[in-house]
């Protein structure tokens, strides 16, 4: 059966392309990049700390049994 996603794969790729971005950066480049890479993650996802939800509640066993 072929596989419809390989996360292997995806994830391996990915690597690829960060290491040829940053094979020449100094470390202090490299934090950098890291550094903007993941402020660029938390605007993307509009999941950033400073907007934490507070988490719902979910119902327990015996609640969803007994309702």
């Amino acid at each position: 059966m072929k596989k419809k996603f390989d996360a292997v794969a995806m994830k391996r790729k990915a690597q690829e392309e960060i290491y040829e971005e940053i094979k020449d950066l100094s470390p202090d480049e490299q934090v950098e990049y890291f550094n903007k890479a993941g402020e660029r993650f938390w605007r993307e996802t509009d999941a950033s700390p400073e907007k934490k939800k507070t988490p719902r509640r979910t119902k327990t066993r015996k609640e969803t049994t007994t309702s």
